[in-house]
C-alpha cells in the first residue's frame, strides 16, 4: 500500500484535567511507511494543544508535517542502512527541524521500526523478552475532591508504590486535605505532585512547606515556565525537591540547556521525548543532568500506545532507577491495541496481547 498519514483522535475516558485546563480529546497523526519487502513500519506524531511548541492549529500542523515527510521520504531507506543517529545528513535534518520536536520523535520511531523490519519490538531487551518490567507511578488526574480521592485509593489498591497527583486547579485547602488523608492512609506511599506551573511566586514557598510536612517526594513545575530567576529562587529556598518539566520545552541548544540547569539548579528534570525533540535530545538532557547530580525520570505526553511502546522500550535501555511516568495507555477509549499492560504498578510487555494497527 502507499505511504499514508492520518489523524487519530484519542478520546479520554474521563475529562483530563490539569491546571492548564481540561482535555476531552487529543490528536495524534499516524504515519505508515511501506518497506521494499511489503512490510509496514509505523510511527506517531503526537501533540498536546497549548503545550507542544510547534502546534498552532491542526491545519497548520498537518501542512507542516506533510512538508516535513516529503523532505525526508527520499532519504529514509539510505538512513536505515546506517547507524542513523550518527549519520551526518540525518543529524543535519534534525538540526533544521529542531523547533518541531514531535516531528523528530516521530522520525526516530519510524527509523527504529524500519531497522526492526516493521516490528514493534524496537529494542531486544529483557523488557521486550518479558524478563523484566518498568516501575511506574500511578497518575491521579484532576477532578472533584471525591474523584481524586477515589483515583488515588484505586491506585494504592492496585499495588502502586508511587502515585502522582495533578494539583493547582482545585481550592488549595481541599487539595491539601486530600494529600493529608492520603498520607494518613498510606504512610509509606511515595507521593509526587505536579502543579503544571499553577502556583504564584508570592505563595509558592508557603505551599511547598505544607507539602514538605506531608513528606511529598517532589513537585513538578510549581510556578509557570520562563521565569528562570524566580524558579532559581524557589529551588534554592524550597524544603521540597523541585522537578522541572515545562521549563525544558523549547530549549534545544546544548549550551542553553547547560546554562538553564546551572542557573536554576533543580533537584530533578522530567523528560518527555515528544515535547523535547526525541530520544537523543532527551539523552543529551540526561548527560547534562548526571554531570550536575540532578535526578531525572521519563514520562509520556499522552501518546497513543504506538508512541508509548517506543518510549517504554527506550526508557528501559536507560536503566532507570526510579518510578517512571509511563502509565497513560489506559486513559483513552480508543487507544491502539498493543502488548503493553500495567500490573501492580509495573509496566509489562506482554506479547500475548496483540497489536491492532490496521487503520
Amino acid at each position: 500500500m502507499p505511504d499514508k498519514i492520518f489523524l487519530h483522535e484519542l478520546h479520554f475516558k474521563k475529562p483530563a484535567g490539569t491546571s492548564r485546563g481540561i482535555l476531552y480529546t487529543k490528536p495524534s497523526w499516524i504515519f505508515s511507511y511501506e518497506l521494499p519487502n511489503g512490510l509496514i513500519a509505523q510511527t506517531e506524531f503526537p501533540i498536546i494543544p497549548g503545550l507542544s511548541p510547534e502546534f498552532i492549529d491542526r491545519t497548520q500542523y498537518e501542512s507542516k508535517l506533510n512538508f516535513f515527510l516529503n523532505e525526508v521520504r527520499p532519504m529514509i531507506l539510505s538512513w536505515s542502512a546506517t547507524d542513523f543517529f550518527t549519520n551526518a545528513s540525518f543529524l543535519d535534518l534534525i538540526a533544521k527541524w529542531r523547533d518541531y520536536p514531535s516531528f523528530i520523535f516521530g522520525l526516530e520511531v519510524l527509523m527504529l521500526a524500519i531497522k526492526a523490519k516493521g516490528s514493534n519490538i524496537l529494542f531486544d531487551t529483557p523488557f521486550t523478552r518479558q524478563e523484566n518490567t518498568i516501575p511506574i507511578n500511578g497518575l491521579v488526574w484532576m477532578g472533584t475532591l471525591a474523584e481524586m480521592r477515589s483515583q488515588a485509593l484505586e491506585k494504592i489498591a492496585a499495588g502502586f508504590q508511587t502515585v502522582k497527583l495533578k494539583i493547582g486547579a482545585l481550592d488549595w485547602p481541599e487539595e491539601l486535605r486530600l494529600l493529608q488523608e492520603l498520607r494518613a492512609n498510606a504512610p509509606h506511599l511515595t507521593i509526587r505532585v505536579d502543579a503544571n506551573g499553577a502556583f504564584q511566586r508570592s505563595e509558592v514557598l508557603d505551599k511547598l512547606k505544607k507539602l514538605s510536612d506531608l513528606r511529598i517526594h517532589s513537585i513538578e513545575q510549581p510556578i509557570a515556565a520562563n521565569q528562570q530567576e524566580a524558579m532559581r529562587e524557589v529551588c534554592a529556598l524550597s524544603p521540597l525537591p523541585i522537578a522541572l518539566d515545562e521549563e525544558l520545552i523549547g530549549c534545544f541548544d546544548k549550551a542553553d540547556r547547560a546554562a538553564l540547569l546551572d542557573k536554576i539548579k533543580p533537584q530533578y528534570i522530567i523528560l518527555k521525548p515528544t515535547l523535547l525533540g526525541g530520544f537523543k535530545s532527551c539523552e543529551e538532557w540526561i548527560e547534562l543532568a548526571k554531570a550536575r547530580s540532578i535526578g531525572w525520570w521519563i514520562t509520556s505526553a499522552l501518546e497513543s500506545n504506538l508512541g508509548l511502546n517506543a518510549i517504554a522500550q527506550w526508557t528501559y535501555n536507560l536503566e532507570p532507577h526510579s518510578f517512571q511516568g509511563l502509565g497513560t495507555g489506559g486513559l483513552f477509549t480508543n487507544n491502539i491495541e498493543a502488548p503493553l499492560e500495567v500490573d501492580s504498578g509495573y509496566l509489562k510487555f506482554n506479547p500475548k496481547l496483540n497489536w491492532n494497527l490496521n487503520f
